[in-house]
């Protein structure tokens, strides 16, 4: 029987959900596994640490604390912008995303997080920043 070591690319169903128990991602919902390749980074380091030495039909439960997926929440990350530098076309409502591009033209995604007749308070974090995140992971098959 085989286990999963850096590497291998393996697929796997999960349940992903916030310590109060709401869940935020699922790919049993979606009736589809997730593939990825082991210590390729194409998922939270959390979670691909999580399924090295699991072998196929393993299942296991773990929590990621920030740290081991989307960091910490950043004040600094935490901006005040002047309402006039958004286009007229953007609607500016508290909790609404927006998106822009920074002085190196790279795509950045924010959200609203005050506005008042002046300015926008904009949060850079990830939206998961700062959060626990729990998961239920099965291994359904290891190439």
């Amino acid at each position: 029987m085989s286990v999963v070591e850096k590497g291998s690319k393996v697929e796997v169903h999960y349940v992903g959900t916030f310590d109060d128990g709401t869940e935020f991602d699922s790919s049993r919902s979606r009736g589809e596994t997730i593939s990825f390749e082991v210590g390729a980074g194409q998922m939270i380091a959390g979670f691909e640490n999580a399924v090295v030495g699991m072998s196929s039909g393993d299942s296991k439960e773990i929590t990621l604390v920030p740290s081991e997926a989307y960091g910490e929440h950043n004040p600094e990350y935490v901006r005040v912008y002047p309402q006039e530098v958004f286009p007229s076309e953007v609607e500016l409502k508290e909790g609404a995303t927006v998106a822009g591009q920074n002085e190196l033209g790279q795509q950045m995604i924010a959200k609203i997080v005050t506005l008042s007749d002046k300015d926008v308070t904009l949060d850079f974090n990830h939206p998961m920043a700062g959060k626990n995140l729990n998961f239920s992971i099965e291994i359904v098959n290891i190439a």
